[in-house]
């Protein structure tokens, strides 16, 4: 999900966000002196360091949410004196039938509330393909590609198994998703330092996961066109480009009007998520002179923490609660649909994102940070298993003439889910130690002046800062030294400082 936030670029790429201090961009630590070749996985600049931190602080407490959530469906839906009254609950109706909106509360969440998720989507990738990585084809190569294989080998690896089994292909879309709110949950939880470069890496892959699930959603599961109704909806997009081109502002103008969008969107058959994408997309995201932030910006800011910490924990909660009883889980292992989702997701998709990584870095002459090792890229490409909002919502369509096999699914996605993140989690804590150290050098900041030590080795005054520094500790030093050898000088009997700071001195030296 996440987005924007990432822009690979070459360490002397100069930074676009004008509110950091201007300092030397320096050469990431071991990058390669051939200008030929490009530095992957290498220290990002400073800010989008810092936009990256934000972006993960925020993307971290959500998943955090959202993990509480999904167990808290488990409970309600596995626990024998409340389960019944978890499907009650979740098809509870509401809503004006008038309008065709009479739906099931798990309804609303799927279709209604994740809408305000796809529209940070849409947000983010809009920020991506006008000023991040996505708008430049060499940058992007690599994500892209590593994004894209770790889609198709998971839908592959699912075609496969259901082929061999006699299974239904329709759910081969399933474990191509990447839940990147919950990955970055589980490496909160495991404690995991990972450096921010692999951080960034696995957020660039949900940008790309994110695009083209929505493609897939639009493509695959859209149902009956109902022209009125989607010419509706594409007249109140086209309302909503005037007003914003034309600064109007005012919140309540474009909610009731973005509303109006999306029931019209759901009627007309498309998937109604797709218009929270299409409003994302219409946000300015780049920035005007005098402006701190775009308007893409800051209404991001203001809907993200609704998207994620209410919206995408309700889907959980309303989606998340199947049987995991043995006879529930043993079917998941079964039959073929179910495998084929877990298989996916643990194997396929760390396949494709390591192997689209690694023919990336060898086609494009991108060299791997030396700090950094293939295992590195292999426990990430694991994480990126972790599918569980998309894959949940992607289930629910496929298999939506077949509630039994749609709950089968469902429990596939988080076991195979939580495979993926247990095998990924050991083979980050095996680098733990390494991540640490790397973690450590990008926050170290001696002169104290807000800005990590390693971003300011090219700056002529950092190192008279550090100059300074070392003098003065010196002198506070030869000044404490002094003062020791008279305080020895005065205990000793007939002796003098001098002679005791001399005796002290012999004596610490070795033989």
């Amino acid at each position: 999900m996440p987005l924007s936030r990432i822009r690979w670029r070459s360490s002397a790429a100069r930074p676009r966000t004008p509110e950091v201090p201007p300092v030397a961009a320096p050469r990431p630590p071991h990058s390669p002196d051939s200008p030929s070749r490009r530095a992957f996985l290498g220290l990002l600049s400073l800010p989008e360091r810092r936009y990256v931190a934000d972006a993960l602080r925020t993307e971290t407490v959500g998943g955090i949410v959202l993990l509480a959530a999904a167990v808290a469906a488990l409970l309600w839906a596995n626990i024998p004196a409340v389960s019944a009254s978890y499907d009650t609950v979740r098809d509870l109706h509401f809503g004006p039938a008038a309008l065709g909106l009479d739906l099931s509360l798990q309804h609303w969440a799927a279709d209604g509330l994740l809408a305000i998720f796809f529209f940070v989507a849409g947000i983010e990738l809009k920020r991506e393909l006008v000023a991040g990585d996505l708008s430049d084809p060499k940058a992007a190569a690599l994500p892209v590609i590593a994004a894209v294989c770790g889609m198709a080998v998971p839908a592959l690896v699912y075609t496969a198994v259901n082929t061999a089994g006699g299974g239904s292909l329709g759910g081969w879309a399933v474990p191509t998703a990447t839940d990147i709110a919950f990955a970055l949950a589980v490496l909160a939880v495991l404690g995991t330092s990972l450096p921010s470069a692999l951080r960034a890496f696995l957020l660039t892959l949900a940008v790309v996961d994110d695009l083209f699930a929505i493609l897939i959603i639009a493509v695959f599961f859209t149902g009956d066109i109902r022209l009125p109704q989607l010419a509706g909806a594409l007249a109140g997009l086209a309302l909503m480009w005037i007003l914003l081109r034309t600064g109007v502002r005012g919140w309540y103008v474009y909610v009731p009007l973005a509303i109006a969008v999306w029931a019209l969107m759901y009627n007309s058959g498309v998937h109604a998520t797709i218009a929270g994408v299409a409003m994302g997309l219409m946000l300015r995201c780049t920035r005007r002179e005098g402006e701190e932030h775009s308007p893409g910006e800051h209404v991001e800011h203001l809907v993200r923490p609704l998207s994620a910490g209410v919206a995408v924990p309700l889907f959980a909660l309303f989606s998340a609660g199947v049987p995991l009883s043995g006879g529930a889980l043993a079917e998941v292992f079964a039959r073929p649909e179910p495998l084929g989702v877990v298989l996916g997701l643990v194997v396929g998709k760390t396949a494709g994102v390591f192997g689209g990584t690694w023919l990336a870095a060898r086609f494009t002459r991108a060299e791997l940070n030396k700090d950094l090792a293939w295992p590195d890229v292999l426990a990430v490409s694991g994480l990126a298993g972790i599918g569980f909002t998309v894959s949940l919502l992607i289930g629910e369509l496929a298999f939506a003439d077949d509630p039994v096999l749609a709950e089968e699914v469902k429990a596939a996605v988080l076991v195979g889910s939580l495979i993926a993140a247990v095998l990924a989690g050991v083979l980050l804590k095996l680098r733990d130690r390494t991540y640490r150290a790397l973690t450590e050098a990008e926050e170290r900041d001696e002169d104290h002046d807000g800005i990590p030590d390693i971003y300011e080795a090219g700056n002529p005054q950092y190192h008279l800062r550090m100059a300074r520094i070392h003098e003065d500790k010196a002198a506070e030093h030869r000044r404490l030294a002094r003062a020791a050898a008279a305080a020895a000088g005065s205990e000793a009997p007939g002796g003098t400082a001098e002679g005791a700071a001399g005796s002290s001195g012999a004596g610490d030296r070795p033989a």
